[in-house]
């Protein structure tokens, strides 16, 4: 699931759609209040919805019994808030990159306190796989 609530789309604008074919071979759900015009030609497999929660809740009816992964910082940041998030994956790998769009700097309401994460040492990377305390 992709998108921002405004009118931009970034993560899906700045990949192009991924050419309708997410690298992860998953459909994908754009959560925008303007689609683009051409979408249906453009993006025949791709889900543009209005709103996080019409967009959750469309992306689990299409994965049915797999996980769902949001992965837009606006969008992320809209679902903690909603409660639609039960984990938080991070992955710390050794660069830098000095810019982009901080996944958890504006969460409403606060602080969300997660569980202790389950660690796994990856190839120049660690991730973290934090169940969200409810």
């Amino acid at each position: 699931m992709t998108g921002s609530a405004g009118a931009r789309r970034r993560l899906f604008d700045t990949a192009d759609g991924w050419g309708d074919k997410h690298p992860a071979g998953a459909p994908v759900v754009v959560v925008t209040h303007r689609p683009p015009e051409d979408a249906a030609e453009r993006w025949p497999t791709t889900t543009f919805v209005d709103g996080v929660e019409a967009a959750v809740e469309r992306a689990r009816r299409i994965a049915g019994d797999k996980d769902v992964t949001v992965a837009s910082a606006n969008v992320t940041q809209q679902a903690l808030a909603l409660g639609l998030v039960d984990e938080v994956c991070v992955s710390l790998v050794p660069v830098l990159f000095g810019e982009g769009v901080p996944y958890f700097s504006k969460l409403q309401g606060g602080h969300i306190l997660l569980e202790d994460p389950v660690v796994v040492q990856g190839r120049r990377a660690l991730h973290l796989r934090c169940p969200v305390r409810r």
